[in-house]
């Protein structure tokens, strides 16, 4: 029985699997379209990311993964084409969706992944040395890049960035005694500058925090860094703002009293979001108010904060656009400004700003397993699970065939 239809793509459930098929006359038009050599007017028309529509996201496909591993990370190019890590292999789909390519690569477990361009990315893994660049089309390393820390060991990959000019790689040297972030140059990969160097001695559990996320802010020019480390004390973090022209952070917000689960930032809205590891409630700082002790507003119940109940862990968000995604179990959050007639203005000079929340898909697309990755490409959204081997698509139900 059909469920959905999408570019082309008719889901049908029989005997308990999902099963995919091309679709009558869409799939056809995009093989024309490659043999003409015409194929981007039909990615203009049917994958441009101007198409995506937070409000109006749906469930509408399902994309299936070889083997038994559960998605471990997600990267996605502009126009819509998707880059899956399960396991030690990483799955490609293309923008339409309908052509797919599994490579298996050197690591046990893949757990950082970020596309370069559609037939190449960077990946890294939190237990094997080295980060490697891929050639996602014949499974080749291009190339292995690696930090070498102050006792020679083996260094590790926390995280991957880019900014349209640098990739940028968070390192934890294998006794977890140190870590750095390096920035290379995207076209040569030459290593160009280290920043955020640490040796850890003794106790010193804010040093000892290696990056686990990495987002270029284009507006400001300035990389966001943040790590989190779970102890006795609770659970601790911090988020940095690094200016690569100099090499110095210009803004460190400690997390204590509801460390983020998971934090983003937004240039669209000049802000930072973050989703508490206590309270699972959603919290923004202003970029304008940069140096700020205590920027965060909760923009929920801020008595959850000190509830100690970890409600948030596994939380995700992530920003696109002009909205904030935030992932609740197995539900999905869309946050959003509001704009007010008259604003009131802050004791800075600044307009208070009021942002609103609304669940998303319908009630069928609710619950579910947790929600693992969230990636956006073209006018798409993509959604992995736990414990689920397949990956889900969200757009627009005017554009669900």
């Amino acid at each position: 029985m059909p469920i959905s239809r999408s570019y082309g793509v008719v889901l049908r459930r029989g005997r308990g699997r999902w099963c995919r098929d091309v679709a009558d006359g869409h799939g056809d038009l995009i093989s024309e379209s490659q043999f003409y050599g015409v194929e981007t007017l039909i990615l203009n028309s049917l994958s441009n990311p101007s198409q995506f529509d937070a409000f109006n996201l749906e469930k509408s496909l399902i994309l299936p993964l070889n083997g038994r591993d559960s998605p471990s990370a997600i990267s996605t190019t502009p126009f819509g084409s998707v880059h899956v890590a399960h396991g030690s292999k990483i799955t490609s789909f293309d923008w339409s969706l309908r052509r797919k390519s599994t490579i298996l690569t050197q690591f046990p477990a893949v757990d950082s992944l970020l596309s370069i361009s559609p037939s190449v990315a960077a990946a890294g893994a939190t237990d094997f040395s080295g980060l490697q660049i891929l050639d996602l089309e014949n499974g080749s390393v291009k190339e292995s890049l690696n930090w070498e820390n102050v006792t020679k060991s083996s260094s590790t990959v926390q995280a991957i960035g880019s900014s349209p000019e640098f990739l940028f790689a968070s390192f934890e040297s294998g006794r977890r005694n140190s870590n750095s972030i390096l920035v290379y140059d995207l076209q040569t990969l030459n290593s160009v500058m280290e920043i955020g160097h640490n040796e850890i001695y003794g106790a010193q559990i804010d040093s000892a925090i290696p990056a686990s996320k990495l987002s270029w802010v284009s507006s400001y020019s300035l990389l966001m860094a943040s790590g989190s480390h779970s102890g006795i004390q609770g659970v601790l973090g911090n988020v940095k703002f690094w200016d690569i022209r100099s090499g110095s952070a210009v803004w460190e917000l400690k997390e204590k009293v509801d460390c983020f689960s998971d934090v983003t930032v937004s240039d669209n809205l000049s802000g930072i979001f973050k989703v508490g590891v206590n309270s699972s409630e959603v919290s923004f700082a202003d970029l304008r108010k940069m140096g700020a002790e205590d920027p965060w507003l909760c923009l929920g119940d801020k008595r959850k904060a000190v509830n100690g109940k970890k409600e948030g862990v596994g939380c995700k968000i992530e920003s696109h656009g002009n909205q904030v995604f935030c992932s609740k179990g197995g539900d999905l959050e869309l946050w959003s400004e509001v704009l007010m007639g008259s604003s009131k203005k802050s004791k800075d000079g600044l307009d208070d700003r009021v942002f609103r929340k609304n669940l998303m898909g319908r009630v069928k697309d609710m619950g579910g397993s947790k929600v693992t990755n969230l990636g956006f490409g073209g006018n798409k959204m993509f959604v992995t699970r736990k414990d689920q081997q397949y990956v889900e698509v969200w757009q627009s139900s005017a554009r669900v065939f």
